[in-house]
Order: structure tokens, then C-alpha cells, then sequence
């Protein structure tokens, strides 16, 4: 089956009544853990931004502190899970500087947790690609705010 087009599901949308989409919005959350997470973000977070950030890293910095520092696979595998979290809250808010400031915060951390990027070349690599991330998101915002978001960002030890 091939799913509709955006257009096609909002013109169709557009037809049923309130209760109607409703139903299929209750729907849609009970298929899927992310939809209802996004659901939840966006009935719930969406209006207070910063508060959503403050609430996002305090979980990073949890995750940080219950990474499995004994070997370095586990370190992968802890900050590719942690990445992944952090990837997923910025999908939800669709907005760059949210975007910016939480990979910021997520290199930072990675930093002050002494993580051994030159040990691992994965490590290394995922460390640059968030860097890189970083800066593409940057190009697409205000020159103060950028200016004010490249000052946050500390040296890799």
C-alpha cells in the first residue's frame, strides 16, 4: 500500500468532523511510542520552549551519569543511545536553535565527562559529526545568535 500525500491526508482531514480526528489522533498515538511522544510535545511542551530544554538536559545529564564507563564499547554504545534521544527531542520541536543548543549541550557534556575520543575513531567521528551539525544549523540563524551559541562550545581535551 502506498501511503497519501501530506496534501491528500490534509484535504481529507479537512472533511471529517472534530470527533472524527479525534479518533484518529487517539489512534495514531496508541500505534506508535514516538507519535505519542510527539503528540505529548506538541499538546504539552510546545508553548514554554525553554522550560522543554531545561527538562531535556537535565535527562542527557542522567544519561551521562549512568554511562558504563568499564570499556569503551560500552561508552559507544551509552552515547550513540543518548544521541539518539537527544536527535528524537530535536525532531520534535522542528527548530534550529533548539537544535543548536541541544547538540551544544550534548558535545559539552561529552566533553566534561571525560569521554576518550582518541581511543575510539567511532567515537572521534560521531564527536566531528555533531560538531558539523552544529555549524550547519548555525548558518541558518541570526549573526548575534550565532555569535552567542559559538561561545558555548568548548575545545575537545
Amino acid at each position: 500500500m502506498k501511503p497519501a500525500s501530506i496534501n491528500d491526508i490534509k484535504k481529507e482531514l479537512e472533511n471529517l468532523s472534530s470527533e472524527e480526528r479525534l479518533a484518529l489522533c487517539l489512534r495514531l498515538a496508541k500505534y506508535k511510542k514516538e507519535n505519542k511522544e510527539l503528540l505529548s510535545f506538541l499538546l504539552f511542551e510546545s508553548r514554554d520552549i525553554n522550560g522543554y530544554l531545561v527538562e531535556i538536559k537535565e535527562e542527557i545529564d542522567a544519561f551521562f551519569d549512568g554511562i558504563n564507563t568499564s570499556n569503551i564499547y560500552f561508552i559507544k554504545k551509552s552515547i550513540r543511545k543518548i544521541l539518539r534521544h537527544v536527535n528524537k527531542q530535536i525532531k520534535f520541536t522542528a527548530s534550529k536553535e533548539v537544535e543548536v543548543e541541544m547538540l551544544l549541550y550534548f558535545c559539552n557534556k561529552m566533553v566534561a565527562a571525560h569521554i576518550p575520543f582518541k581511543k575510539s575513531a567511532a567515537l572521534l567521528n560521531l564527536y566531528e559529526a555533531q560538531l558539523k551539525k552544529i555549524n550547519a544549523a548555525l548558518s541558518g540563524l541570526h549573526p548575534d545568535l550565532q555569535h552567542d551559541l559559538k561561545k558555548q562550545l568548548t575545545p575537545r581535551a
